[in-house]
């Protein structure tokens, strides 16, 4: 007998490894000077698919179909530009909405729907909004009016190709990566 073992998982683009560590940084500075660790649960990220929970038995399926997917897809511009806030809890960094990250989101999440039923029912109501969290809905609301005078007008900018996919699996306390899928080579 197979029993259910639900997780949850989400989908993602991440930074290359250098400028993950630099963001997290940013990260460690929100929970050391503001009390905001909830960010540093997971590697710094640009949502596709916001978490689902998944039969871990069924990875296999699950990893077939993203397989299927990215063999589809062709690297992707990102660039990371300025802090933002979705007032008043989350401090983010603005990342710019290419055609191209429009497009695989439109295609992710429309494939995810029609050939797993995977929906996210709060982002069918929300406009594609990409950024990277770097203070999370645990800041008071002091605390953010203290770090968004600091982060407001601070300059961030980087540029770089993404040319894979991450599916993350939560282990109970934090986002771990799960597998990674790499696009297709031109």
């Amino acid at each position: 007998m197979n029993i259910k073992q639900k997780q949850l998982y989400f989908i993602a683009l991440l930074p290359p490894q250098n400028i993950q560590e630099i963001l997290t940084k940013i990260k460690q500075k929100f929970t050391e000077k503001y009390q905001s660790k909830a960010a540093l649960k997971s590697p710094p990220h640009l949502t596709l698919q916001p978490p689902f929970e998944w039969d871990k038995n069924e990875i296999s399926l699950l990893e077939k179909h993203l397989t299927k997917f990215v063999r589809h897809q062709t690297q992707i511009p990102i660039i990371l530009d300025g802090f933002a806030a979705f007032k008043p809890r989350v401090i983010y960094i603005n990342v710019i909405k290419t055609p191209e990250l429009v497009t695989i989101y439109q295609n992710l999440t429309t494939y995810l729907e029609s050939s797993l039923n995977i929906v996210d029912q709060r982002s069918q109501n929300r406009v594609f909004s990409p950024h990277i969290t770097i203070g999370f809905r645990d800041l008071t609301k002091d605390n953010f009016h203290k770090a968004w005078l600091e982060f407001e007008h601070q300059p961030i900018h980087f540029e770089f190709t993404v040319a894979k996919f991450t599916l993350l699996i939560h282990n109970g306390k934090c986002w771990q990566i799960s597998k990674e899928f790499d696009f297709k080579t031109s």
